[in-house]
């Protein structure tokens, strides 16, 4: 900016430059978002949902084809993200996109989830499976989970908190852990060769899928992509690298899924699937014994702390943005000048999930009841933003877009449609947390009303 100011007034130059408001910079290349969207989609979900598919798959051949499915959903998906990211980049993801197509009040409603169901359930969710993989290593006492779930909190808060740079490379490493732990299983599933006299009886035949059980839970597993879309302000040339980390991550995901499935099958069989509770530790405890076991416990813990870091990295980003524009909230904006980070959002997002950890350790069943705090709300948002990308082609037709969505309006359609019967799906099979968190989004929509239009939106 200084260059556009006259020779002779090299005070200015100094004036504006400090007092220019701390904000985002470019500094994330494709291969850390990369890393970001591999970290966050590949998280414990692969080492338990497997087994809950496998029983609702009528052949090993319908099975197979629901993952890979579901990768190409997932792309789907993310190719709308990829347009909307390139075309708007800005650290506020879907909030941003939401409130260009809809305003200010919507864009409220959403970042309200943001901050107290959807990363903040999903951290505490992701401690808590930290916690009951950790306990099986080294037991805290009866609260042992939630301790752990607590520690992990603060801790990547910290580490996020640090810096820019920390939080990047503290994901890359956990990534490189968590995809060579998977790279494990798939070796060993597909080299080891099982005792077939230890196989469980095959259950009776099914002549048909449950497709639509499938579905839900192949897409849980491929979850979390979307978070690209809050760093889109710190990568570097956006309309390139967004795209292309998106694509070529979920791609990655997508074959590590498939190829972990036939490990999976090779050694256990659907039946063998279907019976099991923890499938990847008995897949390992039947090629390598106890030892077995207890490494792929240590490799659900990482994994769970490889998605927990990249969602406390995220999700603070749509609470800074929020902050920006809503005056009522603008201590959740500041942004720290060296550490390059939104210190506050960090810090109240940390709060906020250490409460969700405190009623799961209330309610004894903190996985559970996390999974349903954050579901429906999810995927209500989900709809709404595939929405956004048709209304903000109408809406503004002359924006640059150096990245368009292939097949449309076919692509956007199927993901609205696959994220509309997810939310169905959701409050059907609704639980005590899934009440809790349309009760929590019900709250910021009466909060969004009582506050003055001014307070609740910067014009």
């Amino acid at each position: 900016m200084s260059d556009a100011l006259p020779a002779s007034n090299p005070s200015a130059s100094r004036t504006e430059s400090s007092t220019a408001v701390p904000a985002p910079q470019p500094m994330l290349r494709t291969l850390d978002i990369m890393a970001l969207v591999v970290g966050i989609v590949i998280g414990a979900g692969i080492f338990s949902a497997p087994s809950l598919v496998a029983a609702h798959a009528s052949s090993p051949a319908a099975m197979m084809l629901s993952w890979a499915l579901g990768g190409l959903i997932a792309i789907a998906g993310a190719m709308c993200y990829a347009e909307l990211a390139a075309t708007y980049p800005h650290a506020g993801g879907d909030y941003h996109y939401l409130r260009r197509a809809f305003g200010a009040r919507l864009a409220f409603l959403f970042a309200w989830a943001r901050l107290t169901v959807i990363p903040t359930g999903s951290i505490a969710l992701l401690g808590y499976i930290f916690g009951d993989y950790a306990s099986q290593i080294v037991s805290l006492g009866p609260a042992s989970s939630a301790i752990y779930a607590a520690a992990v909190i603060l801790v990547l808060t910290g580490v996020n908190i640090a810096g820019l740079r920390t939080g990047k490379w503290t994901q890359n490493l956990l990534t490189a852990v968590e995809v060579g732990g998977v790279l494990l299983i798939i070796a060993v599933g597909l080299f080891f060769t099982a005792d077939a006299s230890a196989a469980p009886p095959p259950p009776p035949a099914s002549s048909t899928a449950n497709w639509g059980l499938v579905l839900i839970f192949v897409m849980l597993t491929y979850g979390g992509w979307n978070e690209a879309a809050y760093v889109s302000a710190e990568a570097m040339g956006p309309s390139r690298s967004l795209p292309r980390a998106l694509f070529w991550s979920l791609a990655l995901v997508t074959l590590l899924y498939l190829l972990v499935n036939l490990a999976y099958l090779k050694m256990l069989g659907q039946a063998g699937m279907s019976a099991s509770s923890a499938v990847a530790a008995d897949m390992m405890r039947r090629a390598l014994g106890e030892p077995g076991a207890q490494l792929i416990a240590l490799l659900i813990a990482v994994s769970a702390l490889t998605s927990a870091n990249a969602t406390i990295l995220t999700g603070a980003r749509t609470t800074y943005a929020f902050g920006r524009d809503t005056p009522a909230f603008a201590v959740l904006a500041k942004w720290h000048p060296r550490w390059h980070t939104p210190v506050n959002a960090l810090w109240i997002q940390a709060a906020i999930a250490l409460a969700l950890v405190l009623l799961g350790a209330y309610t004894r069943s903190g996985f559970a009841t996390m999974v349903e705090y954050t579901a429906p709300v999810f995927w209500f948002f989900f709809v709404l933003t595939g929405v956004a990308l048709f209304v903000l082609r109408r809406k503004d037709p002359s924006a640059h877009r150096p990245f368009r969505v292939p097949l449309y309006p076919l692509t956007p359609l199927v993901f609205i449609a696959t994220s509309g019967y997810l939310f169905y799906a959701s409050l059907r099979h609704t639980g005590v947390g899934a009440l809790v968190g349309v009760a929590v989004l019900i709250v910021g929509a009466v909060v969004m009303l009582v506050l003055p239009r001014d307070a609740s939106a910067a014009s």
